[in-house]
C-alpha cells in the first residue's frame, strides 16, 4: 500500500524523487509507475501494477460501448503515461500533466492505499483541509447512526 504524505522537490527537468517505501514489488511499483491526471481530484494519480489492475478491472465489467467505459478509457488508458524510474528512484513527469495540475518547485506525494498522488503544495492544503473536514462528519454520522443501531437493539430486547 501506499501511505503517508511527504513534501518534495520537483527540479527544473521535472524529476521527482519518489520514496522508497514507494518502490516495491508489493505494491507493483518496483519498476516504475503509471501516471494520468487523477478522474476525482486536481492532482496526478499514479501506482503500480495493482492500481492498473483495478483501473482494468473496473472498466472491463462495464459494456463495450457504454459512455461511462469509454470515458474512463479515455481518462485512464488515453492520458496513462508509464513512468521508469532513474537510478536514483526519481520518475521525469511529462512537461503537459505538470502543466494540467500546476505542479512546480515543491510538490506534496500523498498515499492512499492502491495509488498515490501528486499535487500542487498550495492545492494540497486546500484539499488536505476540506478531506478533514469530511472525514470528521463521516466519522460523527457513523457514530450516530451505530448510536441509533444500539439503541434499536436494546429496544428489541426490552
Amino acid at each position: 500500500m501506499f501511505l503517508s504524505t511527504y513534501e518534495k522537490q520537483l527540479d527544473g527537468k521535472r524529476r521527482l524523487l519518489i520514496p522508497q517505501e514507494f518502490r516495491t514489488a508489493e505494491n507493483g511499483a518496483e519498476h516504475g509507475v503509471f501516471c494520468f491526471p487523477s478522474i476525482e481530484a486536481d492532482c496526478l494519480e499514479a501506482g503500480g501494477d495493482k492500481l492498473f489492475a483495478e483501473y482494468r478491472a473496473v472498466i472491463e465489467s462495464l459494456p463495450f460501448g457504454d459512455p461511462y467505459r469509454s470515458a474512463l478509457e479515455a481518462s485512464i488508458f488515453g492520458e496513462q503515461k508509464p513512468l521508469s524510474y532513474d537510478s536514483a528512484g526519481r520518475i521525469t513527469l511529462p512537461e503537459h500533466l505538470c502543466a494540467e495540475v500546476d505542479l512546480s518547485d515543491t510538490v506534496v506525494i500523498y498515499g492512499v492505499g492502491e495509488r498515490f498522488q501528486i499535487w500542487n503544495k498550495d492545492k494540497w492544503a486546500a484539499h488536505r483541509a476540506e478531506q478533514r473536514r469530511m472525514a470528521r462528519e463521516g466519522l460523527k454520522q457513523f457514530g450516530e447512526m451505530r448510536r441509533q443501531a444500539s439503541a434499536v437493539k436494546a429496544g428489541g430486547a426490552a
